[in-house]
């Protein structure tokens, strides 16, 4: 079978569009498609209690819908300070030498991305959520003092 130049040369530029679209797609702080956990059905009540008393505003930014629209996620600016409820335990809780914080009450573990953004994601609560700051906000934790009173009156304190 014989290629010709042109062919490959429209597949590999097909193949590098589609690539860059879905990582700019799921991109932390990306306004577009959000990944939406997939918690059990306790989880996701608290995560649905705690929508329902998040913040209009976050860091003086104004709250707004992601797509897909759900219960488990929120975003506040653009690019977006996302919040996700109820995704898994993240890698970092299991290193004991990992950055941490606690803001008004609650405790969140601190990982830098790659990309210059920072996640960060509730310890020792019920339901771990997650708030991923994107690069141009990620140098200071403010935007979880906005966040930790509907944290601490949804998601109690415990172990998931």
């Amino acid at each position: 079978m014989r290629f010709s130049r042109r062919v490959v040369l429209i597949s590999v530029s097909a193949v590098a569009c589609l690539s860059a679209a879905a990582v700019y797609t799921f991109a932390p702080g990306s306004d577009d498609k959000i990944a939406v956990p997939v918690p059990d059905a306790k989880v996701a009540t608290m995560c649905r209690a705690l929508h329902a008393e998040l913040p209009a505003k976050v860091n003086g930014l104004s709250r707004h819908d992601l797509k897909p629209r759900s219960d488990l996620i929120a975003g506040w600016g653009n690019p977006a300070i996302v919040l996700r409820c109820g995704v898994p335990r993240p890698a970092i809780d299991l290193d004991p030498n990992a950055d941490a914080v606690d803001v008004d009450g609650v405790s969140w573990s601190f990982d830098r991305l790659g990309n210059g953004s920072a996640r960060l994601t509730t310890t020792l609560r019920m339901a771990y959520v997650e708030v991923t700051l994107p690069k141009k906000r990620a140098t200071d934790v403010y935007p979880l003092t906005d966040l930790a009173g509907a944290v601490k009156h949804t998601i109690p304190e415990g172990i998931a």
